[in-house]
């Protein structure tokens, strides 16, 4: 039997008891119930809590797709912003290798866009696509949010005058509204292989549908794996209302109740650099779920044991507003020992003959003692491995936490109001046609 993503809150129990965090998780079983129940705020978009069972019926559809662009092109693009590609460059840069770029046997090579308005990355993505045999995935609810809009017309453009409309209408693949917006008419219009994101589905929740899956499986990750990971945390989670058996409810508590210590920002620590793109998607899915209303934890995150020579002064020393979730990967999938130097110029034959993971965990426990001491608490999460069964856990434990401890903050946890104000700015100093009189008022502001 697999043993399952845990976590420990014995590093937290100089600011907050574990009977506090107990009674806390329990009366947060409502919270599960409301979610279950599909009664609570935002309840329209709670299509992801039974993902793991609903997408295993389009699970040959996306693999086939993606032998298709495999077989057409050795490059994808994605084109995508927030949950339209953060999750899927998570779960890629977790699970491939750190070099994959510099191999050369079958490796398919993906790249984004969309995520920016940067002239200089789009220009460069051109020249770099100029050479290369390529496809792309634009994904869109809307086919109008600004930087994936305007990504997907240049590229679109690039590739129809590379190697003609026709051919390229076979190598892009839409992911959009099942019914309306442009991205869906332009499938139609133009013969698209299209997916469809539920309607039920929010962008930050959507890693576990074909926004995510389909990237990720072009990727050659086994996304059926990386699904049965997710089931098995929904089990342990949705499905399991024993407070302190429950991993979630557990995660929510806790940092609720960090936060009422006075700790607003919580900071996400790995100590393998594979992670780094998981602590992006998890600072979106956080930062967009709970802050509003003048509320919420301020999401962060540092690559350990990089960051110690840069951040962790300030962790260790700085304000005392901050706390720590570290996720530790116990066992490697690669092994490096430290050989031995007969004059030991650089005093480490102490440590010859150890492998370089004992040496990192230890660097772990080091942090995290030395953090306690200067007044961090620390959230551990720990996986056996880090591979596509333990990612698809991390995901869910994530998303559903997320959702309860929004609960615990009485905001809705599925919407993201402050996102349109600067679209709006924007549109009104590019003069968008019925917001020019708007546009005139912030340029005298300028």
């Amino acid at each position: 039997m697999k043993e399952n993503l845990s976590i420990n809150l014995k590093n937290a129990s100089g600011f907050i008891s574990y009977e506090e965090v107990i009674a806390l998780a329990q009366q947060s079983v409502r919270h599960i119930d409301t979610l279950n129940a599909g009664t609570g705020a935002g309840n329209d978009f709670l299509g992801w809590l039974s993902l793991p069972d609903d997408i295993i019926q389009q699970l040959d559809r996306i693999e086939n797709t993606a032998l298709h662009l495999r077989s057409v092109s050795d490059l994808t693009v994605v084109i995508g912003i927030g949950g339209s590609y953060l999750g899927a460059r998570a779960v890629i840069e977790a699970l491939s290798h750190s070099f994959s770029p510099l191999l050369k046997s079958t490796h398919h090579d993906i790249v984004y866009a969309g995520q920016n308005i940067c002239e200089d990355y789009l220009s460069e993505l051109l020249e770099i696509l100029d050479g290369r045999n390529y496809s792309i995935i634009a994904i869109s609810k809307s086919g109008t949010t600004t930087e994936p809009a305007i990504a997907f017309r240049i590229l679109k453009d690039h590739l129809e005058k590379k190697i003609g409309k026709e051919a390229a209408g076979s190598r892009i693949i839409a992911i959009t509204d099942s019914r309306k917006g442009a991205l869906r008419s332009m499938a139609e219009t133009n013969g698209y292989e299209s997916f469809v994101i539920p309607d039920n589905v929010g962008g930050r929740y959507s890693v576990l549908t074909p926004v995510g899956l389909l990237p990720i499986a072009i990727s050659g990750i086994d996304i059926r794996m990386l699904v049965n990971g997710a089931k098995k945390m929904e089990e342990l989670t949705r499905k399991n209302k024993n407070a302190s058996s429950n991993p979630a409810l557990l995660y929510a508590a806790a940092r609720n109740l960090i936060l009422q210590s006075g700790k607003s920002i919580e900071i996400m620590v790995g100590f393998t650099p594979k992670l780094h793109f998981m602590a992006e998607w998890w600072k979106q899915l956080y930062g967009e779920s709970e802050g509003k209303d003048g509320k919420g934890i301020f999401p962060a995150s540092v690559d350990m044991t990089t960051d110690l020579h840069s951040l962790g002064q300030y962790i260790q020393d700085g304000q005392r507003i901050l706390f720590e979730t570290m996720i530790s990967v116990e066992s490697p999938s690669r092994m490096v020992t430290i050989p031995e130097e007969k004059d030991d110029s650089d005093q480490l034959n102490y440590i010859a003959g150890k492998r370089l993971s004992e040496v990192n965990h230890n660097a772990e426990k080091g942090t995290t003692l030395a953090h306690n001491d200067g007044g961090v608490p620390i959230v551990s999460i720990t996986i056996p491995t880090l591979d596509a069964y333990y990612t698809g856990q991390i995901i869910y434990f994530f998303e559903i936490a997320c959702a309860i401890s929004g609960y615990i903050l009485d905001v809705n946890p599925f919407d993201q109001p402050g996102v349109e104000a600067y679209k709006t700015n924007m549109f009104a100093l590019l003069n968008k046609p019925g917001f020019e009189a708007a546009g005139k008022k912030l340029k005298e502001r300028i």
